[in-house]
């Protein structure tokens, strides 16, 4: 096997050194790494509990250590992953038995328990699985792997909400720890996934370890999305946080790190034109990137003066600045993002142009709308989310609107959107957030489309009692002609009562040496079935 020269030891523990990971690595242990795998991830990892957080990096962690009952394959179908199931004929009781050799990263067996448990559980945090769980009558093992769903009345959506890929992936843990109580921190992170967390290895915010989990048993099938094979081929894999970007490129560049989950746009150039380097689409829906109002204080809480700003918006202007390269970026008026199985754009018609600013400036006029200053938070240090509140605070200011754009980090601004108090008293009147398309593709798993008020709400807090009825119908119609119709409706009334707006579609791009083969295109990064050459 190829191993590494002390030259090039000695340039990678440099660049090490300068983001404070030199004492974590020694020559020996570089030597021996040669099947490692380092990654630069979109953010550092600080959150550990993938249930109990809806963060994208969170998710990602998720999907390293532990695994799913269902997979989602490419062609967004449900598919056996840890467990294959039966559907009694009428409807309401599913039998899923889980298949062998599934074992725990301390050695001990997977049960029906477990699963159980960590349904549960995720049922207490995830948006669509707070809504399976009204329906769920019992959960109950009929062995240690076998065990039954049993519904109070039909429920449409069952498989696709156990194998969606976000905001929360119904992720199986222990019985031990998916039985701790919401709020408390997860008391280890072991997992039955493909790879194993490393926690002497582990600096919050600077790096994360895995190393591949060997009695992982992987399915046969081919990998395809969360589906299928998910076997490793690699060592070890590396997070490694750099919060330069121009030190990421020339880490890649360099050979000095391996992968780059999403390349900065404005610096593709730098990597294209290294042959080593290839980037590329891997999650082939992408992003929404999408802006909230707040329905408890005024303005907004007139839905005329919701539909002034909306109107006062056009898409092609957010995504230039945000994205810039056209080839990254679709304008998408759709709830349910573009390209997808229920994705319409009925009402959204006016994102996709240029706005209708006469219509916007009357709808101010007749809300009596007094220069109540709009309060839009912008975060400093993210930069995917830090052009949008510029764009639409100069859109909005266009038509009649009175704009405070008051500047933050990210971490003050996720405090801060939490707050229901009127801005004044540190609240807020409009946030922006990106969301995966996987993540809002049919009314039952999209969060943004809740409407119950401050009793569930995504931040914004909506409430809208048709928009819930809606949503309820969709989740329990089994005949697939009419969900389309039920989704549809859904789509004009997130547009007439600017539940949020859509602001557009982008795709982030990955970066990888040219040592790395069989990269997945997946809604999730995907360390598994990738290969490094010695």
């Amino acid at each position: 096997m190829h191993k590494p020269t002390i030259s090039r030891l000695a340039k990678r523990l440099g660049l090490l050194t300068g983001l404070g990971l030199a004492a974590t690595f020694s020559f020996a242990a570089q030597v021996q790494a040669d099947n490692t795998v380092r990654a630069v991830m979109h953010s550092a990892l600080r959150v550990m509990d993938p249930v109990a957080s809806s963060a994208t990096i969170t998710r990602n962690h998720g999907y390293m250590i532990y695994d799913t009952l269902v997979g989602l394959d490419e062609d967004y179908k449900p598919q056996p992953q840890m467990a294959d199931w039966t559907v009694s004929d009428d409807g309401l009781i599913y039998t899923f038995t889980l298949r062998d050799g599934l074992t725990w990263h301390d050695g001990s067996a997977v049960t029906s328990k477990d699963c159980i448990a960590s349904l549960q559980r995720w049922g207490v945090f995830d948006a669509g699985g707070k809504l399976l769980m009204n329906y769920v009558e019992s959960l109950t093992a009929l062995d240690d792997q076998r065990f039954e769903l049993k519904l109070s009345s039909p429920f449409g959506d069952v498989m696709g909400l156990l194998s969606k890929p976000s905001a929360v992936a119904a992720f199986m843990m222990p019985e031990s720890v998916a039985s701790i109580e919401p709020g408390q921190p997860l008391p280890n992170q072991i997992g039955s996934g493909p790879f194993r967390f490393v926690p002497e290895a582990f600096q919050p915010g600077v790096q994360v370890v895995y190393e591949r989990f060997d009695s992982y048993v992987p399915r046969t099938e081919t990998p395809s999305g969360t589906a299928g094979s998910k076997e490793v081929f690699v060592d070890r894999v590396e997070w490694i946080h750099m919060p330069d970007v121009q030190t990421t490129i020339n880490a890649i560049n360099s050979g000095d790190i391996d992968y780059i989950e999403r390349a900065p746009y404005d610096l593709l150039p730098l990597l294209e034109i290294n042959p080593e380097v290839t980037t590329d689409v891997i999650d082939p829906l992408g992003m929404m990137t999408l802006a909230r109002m707040n329905f408890l204080h005024p303005p907004f809480d007139d839905v005329r003066v919701r539909r002034a700003a909306m109107l006062a918006i056009s898409q092609q202007d957010v995504l230039a600045a945000l994205v810039g390269d056209s080839r990254y970026y679709q304008t998408c008026a759709s709830v349910f993002g573009c390209d997808t199985p229920l994705s319409t754009e009925l009402g959204g018609e006016s994102l996709k142009g240029d706005g209708n600013l006469d219509e916007a400036r009357q709808l101010l006029a007749d809300s009596g709308y007094d220069q109540t200053p709009v309060v839009i938070l912008r975060p400093s240090d993210v930069a995917t989310l830090s052009p949008q509140p510029v764009v639409v605070a100069q859109a909005l200011r266009r038509v009649g609107f009175n704009v405070e754009l008051k500047q933050m980090d990210w971490q003050t601004l996720v405090s801060q959107r939490a707050n229901q108090n009127t801005p004044s008293e540190g609240g807020w009147n409009m946030i922006f957030t990106n969301i995966g398309v996987d993540g809002i593709w049919t009314p039952t798993i999209n969060p943004l489309l809740i409407a119950s008020g401050t009793d569930g709400s995504w931040f914004g807090w909506p409430d809208d009692a048709e928009m819930e009825a809606l949503r309820a119908d969709y989740s329990t119609e089994a005949d697939e002609a009419q969900r389309i119709t039920l989704a549809e409706a859904v789509q004009q009334q997130a547009m007439e009562q600017v539940t949020f707006i859509p602001l557009g579609q982008f795709h982030n791009v990955t970066a990888w040496r040219q040592e790395l083969t069989d990269v997945i295109k997946a809604p999730v990064p995907a360390f598994w079935g990738l290969r490094k050459a010695d």
